[in-house]
């Protein structure tokens, strides 16, 4: 099967390379909404497109870490269902623990790409050599972005986001022709 994604030459030259990507919660891996029930708990909702585009990610080898300044039951349940193992919440000061985590991975700042929406990930995607955003992100994350979506965030842009990326890996249509047999 030929894949009918395409990306910019000039953009999946920039992608090659990341073992690694950090990314947000709010804005990203969901639409930036907050839900409360009565009793207080915070819902989130979360895309299938996004959760099955890290799975891939995982099984190539690139590394997903998520940092988010809030902390909710449901993310807890749904990156445990995702088998993602590198996730921290309640995080002020995102660009400390990306720094730590490249040190215990072993990388570097050129071999890591992060998506983020506001303003407290401009610091973590400034130093990335891949930064994305979602379409609806705030405009300084938009302008730092060396790609934007066309998804919305918590609509499908991550996975566009690891679309990206398995693409710039030349795994993309392996991955794709092995799930459709």
């Amino acid at each position: 099967m030929t894949p009918a994604l395409s990306f910019p030459p000039e953009l999946l030259l920039k992608a090659q390379g990341i073992r690694v990507v950090f990314l947000d919660v709010d804005g990203v891996l969901t639409d930036g909404g907050l839900y409360y029930t009565p009793d207080g708990e915070e819902l989130k909702r979360f895309n299938t497109l996004d959760g099955h585009g890290l799975k891939l990610l995982q099984r190539v080898g690139i590394t997903p870490v998520v940092i988010t300044g809030r902390d909710a039951k449901a993310l807890h349940l749904r990156l445990a269902d995702l088998g993602v193992e590198r996730a921290y919440y309640g995080v002020e000061d995102k660009l400390a623990l990306a720094e730590q985590t490249l040190k215990v991975l072993g990388l570097a700042w050129t071999q890591a790409a992060a998506m983020g929406d506001d303003w407290p990930d401009l610091s973590v995607m400034r130093r990335c050599a891949l930064a994305c955003a979602p379409c609806n992100a705030h405009v300084e994350a938009r302008a730092i972005s060396h790609h934007v979506t066309q998804a919305k965030g918590g609509e499908g842009a991550v996975r566009e986001f690891c679309d990206l990326l398995l693409t710039a890996g030349g795994q993309y249509a392996d991955l794709l022709e092995k799930s459709t047999k």
